[in-house]
């Protein structure tokens, strides 16, 4: 059973740091692409970046240069690096692989000024 599970979050200031972690059990992450995304009270879910099977990464314009996704394939895990953390970035955040069609529950993300 393909299960996703993320971890990290917490409260930090403007400007702060946080990883993010997204365990993956039932499935390889090497053979799949896993997006994160967000999710904030009353606003739209946000695409954050995906890394894709072969590795490669990309990223939206609002992260961009501030948050890193990376992979492990020996821990089967995937990772969000947020950097230079903003208010703006309060949000749940998720891992979710569209070809398992499987997400994690989130983890919540708060920043303060």
């Amino acid at each position: 059973q393909v299960q996703l599970v993320e971890s990290g979050g917490g409260s930090a200031w403007t400007g702060g740091s946080l990883t993010l972690s997204c365990s993956v059990t039932g499935a390889t992450v090497s053979r799949y692409a896993f997006r994160w995304y967000r999710q904030a009270p009353e606003k739209e879910r946000e695409w954050v970046g995906t890394v894709f099977a072969t590795g490669l990464i990309s990223y939206s314009d609002s992260v961009k240069g501030r948050f890193t996704i990376s992979r492990d394939d020996a821990k089967n895990a995937v990772y969000l690096q947020l950097n230079n953390l903003r208010p703006e970035d309060t949000a749940a955040y998720h891992c979710y692989s569209p070809d398992l069609n499987h997400r994690g529950p989130g983890t919540q993300v708060t920043v303060s000024s």
